[in-house]
């Protein structure tokens, strides 16, 4: 039989997985047969997230120019660099462009098109529109991957998982308020993407609590205004009547930054300066491990700390009170907090000019409200300044501080589960919701028809209802007969309800402390309890532990899922050779 591969999941991450298989063909795989099955219910290309079929009102969070399905050469790989259009170039829309998701979808079917369209002749792929049930077969003979609805498995030389976000079994805690509510006839919507969520028992005028203020809030927020016949007269909404009323709260207790409205102009900070291949060397050799808030997080607010200042000494040295040059090297040779506190102090007279990471990480860490209406001015005010700050050059070093995340990030998928922290923290800053999109907020604040409770929302059942309160407004609580969990399922192996995860994990994959899959961060080959990397199994996407910022890569940032999938498609094309070599011997 010829050499075949099973790619569960055809997404984005199953796309661009494709793509780099076409890219390494030609010296990987010249000349010798395979066949490749795609298996994903959904349409190759978008996927469940991202396909064509949900509504026009939904958009991406990302500008159109700062979205790319194709490599360049900031993309650190083994592979050959296989350029192609932006979202904006292909879809000729304007690049400060905030598509609508369907567009999206139609940009990557023609990716994947043209993946096909790349791949050698003696190269075939096969799309199955089902789920695949789990993976068996022995560690060193051909794979077995059943399919929902077929009798017979299909048999693979090599399975990759590239599964992107999943359903899962309830928190604990939301188990109880789901049992509650359906002994006291109220209702409650479990973290879930939005776009599949049934909406219809929100009635017209109910009070709804909404816990979770990040992008599965936005598109809720959008689905139940606009998406029920409401519309926007500038910054004034026009109410159809048939929306409920949104009491929102979080953790932050305050939506996610809004995206940067500005170009970058100037030279760039040279990253990574403090954290980069050498410290992640050095950080996984450690025999006893590291702990990420000890030995992790002082290097990323370093790394952030260095690119904050490069831009405000580089592109507006007028607020500062000394040479880049001086203040680099001073700021390389500080040992600590206290010696970086008083450099900064010195050499930056305005606190406001100041990177503050714990601040921007709890706004309302210790602000009390005397009113509920005294909050919504509050947070109206808060979402004002945002939008001000993210769309004025004059603070052009929170641009800094968004390059400084990407390398962050993309050196930290090297570390394998660092926690859910990170991410969380990550998407706050720079996976915000487009600037208008929060000033429909602000608009819909105005209307009565979105409240803010506060940070640390705090959710229990009784006397019949959901009670929401909050320390932002002491002594204030709301009460509402329908809760709405506005955030994905956490990707956890444990609780997914995707029985393939489950039996993979059954059959001796290995999870982290947080449920994640462990995989080989060299090329993603699942790894077992004792470490063992699968010669025949591969795993890539949000639910391993080399998880990456995003489904999408912004132009010429070196690319992280870029990376990882090449260096899969490279491992899996000379494993098929050599056991196509192998068989043909």
């Amino acid at each position: 039989m010829r050499p075949r591969l099973v790619i569960v999941g055809a997404g984005p991450r199953g796309t661009g997985l494709l793509e780099r298989i076409a890219a390494n063909a030609p010296e990987l795989y010249a000349g010798s047969g395979l066949d490749i099955h795609l298996v994903d219910p959904h349409p190759p290309g978008g996927g469940r997230i991202w396909r064509e079929e949900q509504s026009p009102l939904l958009w991406m969070n990302s500008h159109a120019e700062d979205v790319t399905m194709f490599t360049d050469d900031t993309v650190r790989m083994d592979g050959p660099v296989r350029e192609g259009p932006t979202l904006h170039e292909w879809a000729a829309l304007d690049g400060r462009t905030f598509a609508d998701r369907r567009i999206q979808g139609r940009y990557l079917r023609f990716v994947y098109e043209r993946a096909l369209a790349e791949l050698p002749p003696h190269i075939t792929v096969r799309h199955h529109p089902t789920r695949a049930l789990r993976v068996g077969g022995p560690r060193e003979g051909r794979q077995q991957v059943w399919l929902e609805g077929r009798t017979r498995p299909l048999l693979a030389d090599l399975v990759i998982l590239a599964l992107g976000h999943l359903d899962a079994e309830l928190e604990p805690e939301q188990a109880e308020l789901a049992a509650y509510a359906r002994a006291h006839g109220l209702v409650h919507l479990p973290p879930d993407f939005t776009a599949d969520s049934d909406l219809s028992a929100l009635g017209p005028g109910e009070p709804v609590l909404v816990r979770g203020f990040g992008l599965a809030f936005v598109d809720l927020m959008v689905l139940l205004t606009e998406g029920r016949g409401g519309r926007y007269d500038g910054d004034t909404y026009l109410p159809s009547g048939r929306e409920p009323v949104l009491y929102v709260g979080s953790r932050r207790g305050v939506p996610y930054h809004s995206k940067i409205g500005y170009d970058w102009t100037g030279d760039r900070p040279p990253l990574p300066r403090f954290l980069g291949p050498a410290e992640i060397r050095e950080l996984r050799s450690r025999p006893d491990g590291f702990d990420f808030r000890r030995d992790v997080w002082p290097l990323v607010e370093k790394e952030l700390g260095f690119a904050h200042y490069h831009r405000l000494f580089t592109a507006h040295p007028e607020r500062t009170a000394s040479a880049w040059a001086d203040f680099e090297e001073k700021y390389a040779a500080a040992s600590g907090p206290a010696d970086l506190d008083a450099l900064i102090a010195a050499a930056v007279p305005d606190p406001a000019d100041r990177l503050d990471l714990t601040a921007l990480d709890h706004p309302l860490a210790g602000v009390r409200h005397a009113s509920p209406e005294d909050f919504q001015d509050g947070l109206r005010a808060y979402i004002e300044a945002d939008l001000a700050r993210r769309h004025d050059p004059s603070f052009s070093p929170d641009l800094g501080v968004f390059l400084g995340l990407l390398s962050v990030y993309g050196q930290l998928v090297r570390l394998g589960d660092i926690g859910p922290w990170w991410h969380g923290f990550f998407s706050c800053l720079a996976s915000g919701p487009p600037g208008p999109r929060l000033r429909q907020m602000l608009a819909l604040s105005r209307a009565g028809l979105l409240r803010f409770l506060g940070a640390d929302m705090a959710v229990t059942a009784e006397d019949g209802v959901f009670r929401a309160s909050s320390p932002t407004v002491p002594g204030h609580s709301v009460t509402a007969r329908a809760l709405v969990e506005a955030r994905l399922p956490a990707p956890t192996v444990g609780r997914a309800r995707d029985p393939l995860l489950r039996e993979l994990h059954a059959d001796g994959a290995a999870e982290t402390p947080e449920g994640l899959l462990r995989v080989d961060p060299r090329d993603g080959r699942v790894l077992d309890g004792a470490g063992r990397p699968h010669p025949r199994r591969f795993a890539l996407g949000p639910y391993t532990d080399a998880r990456t910022p995003g489904a999408f890569t912004r132009p010429r940032t070196g690319g992280p899922a870029f990376r990882q999938n090449d260096a899969t498609a490279r491992a899996a094309l000379a494993f098929l050779r050599a056991g196509a070599g192998h068989a043909a011997a």
